[in-house]
């Protein structure tokens, strides 16, 4: 049997299962949870004192032929997260990345081949076979630590271009993935003032300009030789040829370590956890254009 505290916990994920489902989420739930090891659908049976149910077979067909939308779930599980842990007015910080699970089965249709980044050096790269994901996680800071926590709500499995390929449909980048997250939630949370954080896998004008069109913050490093602008003056002058879209061009980031004339800041950060260090920051304001064509410059600041 259940825990009844366990049912309680999960009544706003009721309405997306049938009962016969529901039944058997609950038990696979509690079994993964007190599970030791690999938590699988048949260690979380054994667990329960059901590894002698002869028709252990439905329990796995949770995950594969089982009728429920995970899109819905993951939105519930925002909004609880959300109701929880951010205060009235205050913006939702998320944070996007990429994980890959190494996975080798012979029945497993999406892997592919991509970099490992957690046993790779910067000497030995190394590719690893499995699945790749794209992953959401609300930022929270609970009452009860010092450090801020990164909680999943969605995950979005990502396809290789051979993959895509063969499957005869058009293949979506990093980028392309995340602003399609981005406009969904919008829509889960429309009057939410967002920011999103990523690393330089999601520094592009295209995913740029989707946040500014939802309303998202978006904070990603640029590289150290992009090309920023002035913006262009209220009045430009009026000459032959194409109108100018941006002002003048600005130093570029890697120049500016040894520009004598650049205003640097100090400050006191708390270092990855590794205590306090004082460092010099540079702040800043430019129009970023990476000349593509039928695309505007991106704003940005840092």
């Amino acid at each position: 049997m259940t825990s009844h505290l366990l049912t309680l916990l999960l009544v706003p994920f009721r309405a997306g299962f049938t009962r016969p489902t529901w039944r058997k989420v609950l038990i696979l739930l509690e079994g993964t949870l007190l599970a030791r090891g690999r938590r699988t659908v048949t260690a979380a049976l054994c667990i329960m004192g059901l590894h002698q149910l002869r028709q252990f077979n439905v329990f796995h067909h949770v995950l594969s032929r089982a009728r429920w939308s995970p899109l819905q779930m993951s939105k519930v599980l925002l909004l609880l997260l959300v109701r929880t842990f951010v205060p009235a007015g205050a913006p939702v910080r998320l944070v996007v990345d990429e994980t890959l699970e190494r996975r080798w089965g012979p029945h497993i249709r999406k892997w592919s081949v991509y970099h490992d980044p957690v046993r790779s050096t910067e000497r030995a790269p190394k590719m690893s076979r499995g699945l790749r994901w794209l992953c959401l996680m609300l930022v929270v800071k609970p009452s009860w630590t010092k450090r801020a926590w990164a909680l999943p709500f969605l995950c979005v499995l990502l396809s290789s271009p051979e993959q895509d390929r063969k499957l005869g449909r058009r293949h979506k980048t990093v980028p392309d993935w995340t602003g399609q997250l981005v406009h969904l939630l919008r829509r889960w949370l429309p009057k939410r003032p967002m920011i999103l954080v990523g690393d330089g896998a999601y520094s592009s004008t295209e995913l740029g300009l989707t946040c500014a069109k939802w309303r998202v913050t978006l904070i990603a490093p640029l590289r150290p030789d992009a090309c920023l602008y002035e913006p262009l003056p209220p009045n430009p002058p009026r000459r032959e040829g194409r109108p100018r879209v941006m002002g003048e061009r600005l130093p570029r980031r890697d120049h500016l370590l040894t520009d004598p004339s650049a205003q640097w800041h100090k400050a006191t950060v708390n270092w990855y956890g590794e205590g306090s260090r004082q460092i010099e920051w540079y702040s800043g304001t430019g129009w970023w254009n990476r000349f593509r064509a039928g695309r505007p410059p991106c704003l940005c600041g840092g």
